[in-house]
């Protein structure tokens, strides 16, 4: 029974000009039969690991096995292969053809793969039932509530029989009584000889897995206390893409927020003096850094855990600190 193992995964691009790294050295190991949510705020890296697994996207770095099978390796016919037979996608859209019946929009990847008619019948009817709209067979996805549109889409995922199954945020449009179908449908799924792995932020799914990975990035354990620091310059506070952690205050010196584009050039963004701040809204809002804080002079930097930031900038705070675009 086939096994997912991920080693030290990391996907690197160009977004507007700057690099982005929203996954950055993952390891994961994944045995049949097990449901695995990935969980995590919009931006987090969610649906890239999810096309990196699914072989539509090729990481900057690391390895992905499945079973005997290294996925970060294939090319030309074995990827069209691994796509086609092993890996089912379920779409946070649906992405139905409207003009195709239940069952037809379940044959249309057998039709591709240019499978025989009967049998592409038969096994679009049986998947229908499974995810119990029998019912519904001859309706067309317009005639469909949500509910009954996603498990469309996660009889089509299964056309193939995949070992893999993929589905990106497949509760994100639909409301508290449909999802319960769904839930229902993709715990069923996890069972060996087949592994289902989910992005979302819907916690209402955390019951369902077996395990949870945490997407959004988070602040290490000695990010709770106060930390000083005195950096020479050329030195950096953090660099962009490193997980969030504290917010600076400068207490003396200076330091720049530098941006590295795809290029390899640098936009400087700001550039601050005593009594600035900077690096709030990684740890905030659980994001990586966005850009990289390089001292220019000789500085003195405290970095404080969200939690003491806060009560600095509130009406009744130390005045002294004054706010800037942070990053």
């Amino acid at each position: 029974m086939a096994e997912l193992e991920i080693r030290d995964l990391t996907v690197q691009y160009a977004s507007g000009g700057y690099v982005v790294r929203p996954i950055d050295g993952l390891d994961l190991q994944v045995p049949s039969g097990e449901l695995v949510l990935l969980l995590g705020a919009s931006g987090s890296g969610k649906t890239t690991l999810l096309s990196v697994l699914a072989g539509i996207l090729t990481p900057s770095a690391g390895t992905i096995r499945f079973g005997d099978v290294e996925v970060t390796g294939l090319r030309g016919a074995a990827l069209t292969n691994y796509r086609r037979h092993t890996v089912g996608i379920v779409f946070q859209s649906f992405n139905l053809v409207p003009s195709l019946t239940a069952p037809e929009n379940v044959q249309a990847p057998l039709w591709a793969a240019k499978v025989k008619a009967e049998p592409t019948r038969a096994r679009a009817r049986q998947l229908i039932e499974q995810v119990g709209l029998a019912d519904r067979a001859d309706h067309r996805p317009g005639d469909l509530s949500g509910g009954q549109q996603q498990r469309v889409a996660i009889a089509r995922a299964l056309a193939h029989d995949p070992a893999l199954l993929l589905a990106d945020e497949p509760t994100a449009h639909l409301d508290y009584i449909q999802v319960e179908s769904i839930l229902r449908a993709l715990r069923e799924l996890a069972s060996p000889g087949r592994v289902v792995i989910v992005a979302t932020h819907d916690e209402r799914l955390l019951p369902l897995a077996d395990r949870v990975v945490e997407m959004t990035p988070r602040a290490p354990s000695d990010a709770q206390i106060v930390k000083q620091l005195v950096l020479e310059a050329g030195q950096t506070v953090f660099e962009q893409g490193d997980r969030s952690d504290l917010v600076y205050v400068i207490e003396e010196g200076e330091v720049e927020i530098v941006r590295v584009r795809d290029d390899g050039a640098e936009d400087r963004l700001a550039s601050l003096g005593a009594g600035q701040y900077f690096g709030e809204l990684g740890p905030l809002f659980g994001l990586r850094r966005s850009a990289t804080a390089r001292v220019v002079t000789r500085a003195a930097v405290t970095g404080y855990p969200v939690r003491d930031f806060r009560q600095m900038i509130a009406p009744d705070g130390i005045a002294h600190i004054v706010r800037t675009a942070a990053h």
